[in-house]
């Protein structure tokens, strides 16, 4: 059986020992604590030069209208998986987005049977292959407050593969 010396002495390590880790908890705050330093991040930031790939180079040396007569249809298709959930290709057919029937050289928003976003319809010209690269690259930032959900197509030979496979199956 134990007594009340026993328990008592069985309480005060307990508690010492609880005093013993707050007070290193303490300590290592107050050593490792960030406002210590004088930036808020502990890390070097080392600049890195970004290198470019020759596909990279060869697109920036090439200018679009040669990337579109040199595209392949077939990627085109492929790409065109991406659109064809809104727009279709056959005259007349709307879907969410406007039908893309002889877009190359057509009017910007001029389908009638179609609601453009108010953004779309201040447009004004014709889309050309170039337009079309602009708009396609980011819709966004072509057209500001668009309803045309998509973040575009970063590589140009996707672009290029693309306008190519419209213009191609919508003659």
């Amino acid at each position: 059986m134990m007594d009340t010396m026993t328990w008592t002495k069985i309480i005060g390590a307990g508690c010492g020992s609880l005093l013993i880790l707050l007070l290193i908890q303490w300590t290592a705050e107050e050593i490792y604590h960030h406002s210590h330093y004088k930036y808020k991040e502990v890390a070097y930031l080392l600049e890195v030069e970004e290198e470019v790939t020759e596909v990279e180079k060869e697109e920036e040396e090439t200018p679009f209208v040669e990337l579109v007569a040199s595209a392949d249809l077939s990627k085109g298709k492929k790409v065109f998986g991406k659109c064809k959930a809104c727009h279709k290709l056959g005259d007349g057919e709307n879907g969410t987005g406007p039908h893309l029937h002889k877009i190359i050289g057509r009017e910007m928003a001029v389908i009638s049977d179609f609601k453009y976003s108010s953004s779309f319809k201040g447009l004004e010209g014709n889309w050309t292959i170039d337009e079309l690269n602009l708009f396609l690259t980011k819709p966004s930032n072509y057209i500001k407050g668009t309803a045309m959900n998509f973040a575009g197509l970063g590589k140009a030979t996707d672009r290029a593969n693309l306008i190519a496979y419209l213009e191609d199956s919508t003659k």
